[in-house]
């Protein structure tokens, strides 16, 4: 009987091997094995994955077990594949658990569950996320590729169903998708073990694999060299001497170092997207630099401006830097106590002045035929509709609130015909938040006619992202210096948000050949069930009453009519999207 008995329980242990699951990329799950609550819905997945060309095909993979598990997960396909294990974060605020950093890992790694490393009592699943390079020559047709779960010497399969369609994703996106940051200190702060003291060239490859990690998810990444009271970081400008007629540039090295390989597309050679020099930088010129403010109005501060000035033209044109928009841009606020006018979001109409004055000094100091691209940057939302008017010829670079923007409709499309570049602005979805959320703002600013959404902050995790979270709505890219991964890490999110600009690019190439209202009102339906009426908006009683009675309050009760509309999105919203996209010839 003992035998028996023994035999059974061997049986038993035999029996309850680890399960392999696909789900598809809009579905994260917890460690222990469900789908969060905000991805929770009743479309079923069969495994299969429906693509254009020159682009990526995204699925997840779940390993589940009622034990402690040791394993490997190898992953075979005709495609280049990228294997990521998600990172379960778990949340300051309610202390749930949500996938979110990618780890890079090798196909048929070992791996444990529970992860020693992620430290969850009780975990009982781990999931990993696929990403499937389809190269532009890939002949249209079906393939296959198998997950292969090996574990006491047991295997099981997973299919997974790739179906090439003849579409070629385009290289140029439908809209710029921006990610902000500010300045470098912080990297000395997330990458201790990277980054030594003192180590320019350390810096300037970091700074340089940030801007790679955006590009590669079909994104732009913008970092901020000054601060609000016009302090710049060395790294961020050319190194000054002299005063007055005798102030000049005397070194060149750190700028170019930092930038060169940015600015002529080098640093992006070994990508998948190939060599391209970026699309915008921000100047270091602010009421502090070249010229001191102390001095504003003064004959010397005009002549140490258009000293300095001029020679940064001259450099960037002999540079051969003529692709990439060089912005001027003013980023401070009164309250922050270091100048007395508002650069940003301005409240007051006589701090247009301010931006009148420089950009009539600026324009003093470059060559009026530069090949050199240069834009006056204004971010707006109080004061839009005003300036929209007063600062005609003086701001041709417009970033406004995403909500308020609505209450304006039309204007997105008298600044383009007039030749002005236009973007909105906002946040980024949280992690509790369904995935899907996360091509809300794309699409928005598609449908909507401005040319660039900027997530405003994107770099910020957090003092403890990986068992602290504090949400992710400040962070698309997590420091990888924890796993010895001298670079930043992507995530679920930026990846979600990847493959929905993949196919808005798509959308934009079938619009501009064919019915542009059509193309985007099927679009809309699909997503939300909505018309394109339902993402107009008309300006609300607040707008006619004067700008210095609104406040914070005042204006969130005004926007929360229309934004409540887009509140929610259902887990499943892009993939009906995506299937349009992707469909027929493009």
């Amino acid at each position: 009987m003992w035998n028996l008995f023994s035999r059974f329980v061997l049986f038993a242990a035999v029996a309850s091997a680890a399960e392999l699951r696909l789900l598809p990329e809009y579905q994260r799950t917890d460690p222990f094995g469900s789908i969060v609550e905000a991805d929770r819905s009743g479309a079923t997945f069969t495994g299969k994955l429906t693509t254009a060309r020159r682009g990526y095909a995204s699925v997840q993979v779940l390993v589940s077990t009622d034990r402690p598990l040791t394993y490997q997960m190898a992953v075979s396909s005709p495609f280049p594949v990228e294997i990521y294990r998600e990172w379960f974060h778990r949340t300051k605020a309610d202390g749930k658990y949500f996938p979110d950093a990618l780890i890079p890992i090798e196909s048929g790694a070992a791996s444990s569950i529970p992860d020693s490393d992620n430290r969850i009592p009780n975990q009982t699943a781990q999931a990993f996320w696929l990403d499937f390079w389809i190269a532009e020559d890939t002949k249209p047709g079906a393939y296959r590729a198998a997950v292969t779960l090996t574990e006491r010497g047991r295997t099981q399969n997973a299919t997974i169903e790739i179906e090439v369609l003849p579409g070629l994703i385009p290289q140029e996106d439908a809209i710029v998708l921006d990610h902000n940051s500010y300045g470098t200190g912080w990297l000395f702060g997330q990458y201790p073990k990277t980054l030594p003291p003192e180590n320019d060239e350390r810096l300037f490859q970091l700074i340089h694999a940030y801007h790679r990690r955006f590009y590669e998810h079909r994104g732009v990444y913008h970092q901020l060299g000054y601060g609000h009271a016009g302090k710049v970081g060395p790294e961020f400008a050319p190194e000054l001497a002299g005063s007055g007629r005798n102030k000049r540039i005397t070194s060149w090295d750190r700028f170019d170092r930092h930038y060169g390989p940015l600015l002529d597309g080098s640093a992006f050679g070994k990508t998948r997207r190939g060599p391209r020099p970026i699309p915008y930088i921000y100047l270091p010129i602010n009421p502090e630099w070249p010229a001191s403010q102390l001095w504003w109005g003064e004959p010397g501060y005009e002549v140490e401006f258009r000293n300095v000035v001029s020679a940064m033209e001259r450099h960037f044109r002999e540079k051969g830097w003529t692709r990439t928009y060089f912005e001027l841009f003013f980023n401070h606020k009164k309250r922050y106590k270091g100048f007395s006018w508002d650069g940003d979001e301005q409240r007051f109409a006589r701090d247009n002045e301010w931006l009148v004055a420089y950009r009539l000094l600026f324009d003093q100091s470059v060559p009026a035929d530069s090949p050199v691209k240069f834009l006056t940057r204004i971010d707006s939302s109080w004061t839009m509709e005003e300036q929209f008017q007063s600062l005609a010829k003086v701001v041709n670079f417009w970033v406004v609130g995403e909500g308020m923007l609505s209450w304006y409709p039309g204007s997105a499309e008298r600044l383009r015909a007039r030749g002005d570049q236009i973007w909105s602005y906002g946040g980024t979805p949280t992690v509790d938040k369904a995935a899907a959320m996360m091509t809300l703002n794309p699409l928005r600013s598609w449908v909507t006619g401005v040319q660039g959404f900027v997530r405003w902050q994107t770099v910020d995790p957090g003092p403890d992202p990986w068992f602290q979270l504090e949400g992710g709505g400040e962070t698309l890219v997590y420091p990888g210096d924890r796993f010895g991964i001298g670079e930043p890490l992507a995530c679920i999110r930026l990846k979600v948000q990847r493959n929905c600009l993949q196919d808005l690019a798509l959308l934009e190439q079938r619009a501009a050949k064919g019915n542009r209202a059509a193309v985007t009102a099927e679009v809309v339906k699909r997503f939300n069930g909505s018309t394109l009426a339902d993402w107009r908006n008309v300006a609300p009683p607040l707008a006619k009453t004067p700008v210095l009675e609104w406040n914070n309050v005042s204006i969130g009760a005004a926007l929360d009519p229309f934004e409540a509309r887009f509140s929610k999105v259902r887990p499943e919203a892009w993939q009906r999207v995506h299937e349009y996209a992707v469909g027929g010839e493009q």
